[in-house]
């Protein structure tokens, strides 16, 4: 849809000093007409208990999809298989098979547009998600609807690829920056590549405009006249997308951790960790006993970044699962990755920075350890899915010298092996390289323009999105209200009840969601050790 220009207003909520623009609270609502009131639920058969063909999809009601871990809300879910197309543009080709769970609603009178979950990523699966939606109560008032993302860990076939995983794991040990690392972790990718293709899967139908078709034939599957969209992380790329190739039954967006599919790829992420982490260092600044302990963090953590890089420490560490010690290697990508992650445990980053500047890289090595080798590491992510995005629709629109140029312009200090990998997408230029599928056309690249009501959700913390990538997003979208939560890493409806009330509040009354609750946030109290 076209943008409808309407007049904006904003409403904002700052507990940092107006230096902090990145981390305060701000929020712009857009378009404040009136939505039709809810209507009654029709009377008929619950949500997905009906077997229905749409075009070449087709849904079928049965058991519930497979999880890597148990999910006891799965027992109240109804659920079943959505069989769609592998490549639309084949006539007559394979087809894959979606899993598909539906949550009802907490309520005895639930409004009739469920909620759809778009899952992270990419290559997140959705289904594994529900918890975190739930956590939220999502479904107070609307079934939520989780469906598999082509590739991912509960569709058929799922493109998981455990070997790149152990070798994440198992690489703890190397220069993560070193060309040699990268040689190695190449072939990895061309061994998943090589044993994906061997299963006879069609690499280049695994993107963006696939999954997005797998909604719209969901909601026409599913007989839904209307839904709301909710995303998070790469689920907002999707979502955007979505929305402007497939905008009809569509009532309301809301986005969460914002990466707008006009920016996708390794150069935003540099901005994003600039914005992150001058969120976190500068709320440090301005809490006394944290300033007073560790002065000039940020300059500190460059510092660091560039003396690891020149000279990588060792060091061994115990994680639990594990029997025997782990080496570890920090050098100043890891420095740098660990900390984009790390943004969700601000109250902690500080003294790890400290310990680590006065010759103690324990906290950081354990961290960065644990999170490569956790269960939920292996064999979860579907690579197949991930690499079809960046390599299709990221890599082909920015080089890598594009990469490295906006390293530079957020971090003008760092040596340029650092600058050559982007933070939690090392050596991704090589990778689709060895991927070898050919690029989407331009316009997967446009702007999404579209009058549809969209709550626009950032993080003042968020490292791996940016916040500014919100506004950003918003400025397109004429009925959009953009919110940053202060103090609040990425996909801020997984860490903050403010943004959870808001983004239930948004979903009752899309253009005019409560945001008082921002008010009352405060910063983390830092830990001084």
């Amino acid at each position: 849809m076209m943008s409808i220009p309407v007049p904006h207003r904003r409403r904002t909520a700052r507990r940092l000093r107006s230096t902090l623009a990145v981390a305060a609270a701000g929020v712009l609502a857009v378009g404040l007409a009136a939505l039709p009131a809810r209507a009654e639920p029709a009377a008929g058969p619950p949500l997905g208990t009906v077997p229905r063909t749409a075009g070449h999809a087709h849904y079928e009601p049965g058991p519930c999809p497979r999880t890597a871990d148990p999910i006891p809300e799965l027992e109240k879910a109804r659920c079943g298989t959505l069989t769609v197309p592998e490549n639309r543009s084949r006539h007559n080709g394979r087809t894959i098979t979606l899993g598909v769970a539906i949550i009802p609603a907490a309520t005895s009178r639930p409004a009739p547009d469920p909620i759809v979950w778009f899952a992270g990523g990419p290559g997140d699966d959705a289904v594994s998600e529900i918890p975190l939606a739930l956590k939220g109560s999502l479904n107070r008032d609307r079934d939520v609807i989780f469906m598999s993302q082509r590739g991912t860990y509960s569709a058929d076939p799922a493109l998981t690829c455990p070997n790149i995983d152990e070798f994440n794991a198992n690489s703890l040990g190397l220069v993560y920056g070193a060309p040699s690392t990268g040689r190695l972790h190449v072939e990895a990718t061309r061994a998943c590549r090589d044993e994906l293709a061997g299963r006879g899967a069609d690499l280049s139908a695994y993107d963006g405009t696939e999954s997005a078709a797998d909604y719209a034939d969901l909601r026409e599957a599913l007989c839904i006249k209307q839904w709301n969209v909710f995303g998070i992380s790469y689920g907002t790329d999707l979502a955007l997308l979505y929305m402007r190739q497939h905008p009809q039954g569509i009532r309301s967006v809301g986005i969460d951790g914002i990466l707008p599919p006009s920016l996708a790829g390794g150069a935003v992420t540099w901005k994003a960790a600039r914005e992150g982490f001058d969120g976190l260092f500068d709320a440090c600044a301005q809490q006394s006993a944290c300033n007073d302990r560790y002065p000039d963090l940020k300059a500190t953590f460059e510092r660091l970044v560039g003396e690891l890089e020149a000279r990588p420490v060792t060091t061994t560490v115990n994680v639990p699962g594990r029997p025997e010690p782990v080496d570890v290697v920090l050098d100043g990508g890891v420095l740098v990755s660990w900390l984009v992650s790390a943004t969700h445990l601000a109250a902690g980053v500080p003294r790890s920075i400290d310990e680590l500047a006065h010759g103690n890289p324990q906290r950081i090595a354990e961290q960065w350890a644990g999170g490569r080798l956790s269960p939920q590491a292996i064999g979860r992510l579907s690579h197949g899915l991930a690499y079809g995005v960046f390599c299709r629709e990221w890599t082909p629109f920015e080089s890598e010298a594009d990469v490295i140029e906006a390293g530079r312009r957020a971090f003008p200090s760092f040596p340029e092996s650092v600058l050559g990998n982007a933070p939690m997408l090392a050596w991704l230029h090589a990778d689709c390289r060895a991927w070898d599928v050919p690029a989407a056309p331009r316009s997967i690249r446009d702007v999404t323009r579209s009058d549809i009501p969209t709550l626009v959700l950032s993080g003042g913390f968020d490292a791996q999105t940016a916040p500014s990538s919100g506004p950003y997003a918003a400025r397109t979208l004429s009925r959009a209200t953009e919110v940053t939560v202060p103090y609040v890493a990425h996909v801020v409806f997984a860490d903050s009840v403010c943004a959870q009330e808001i983004t239930r509040s948004f979903f009752d009354t899309p253009t005019a969601p409560n945001t008082e609750c921002l008010a009352c946030l405060q910063p983390p109290d830092f830990e001084i050790g």
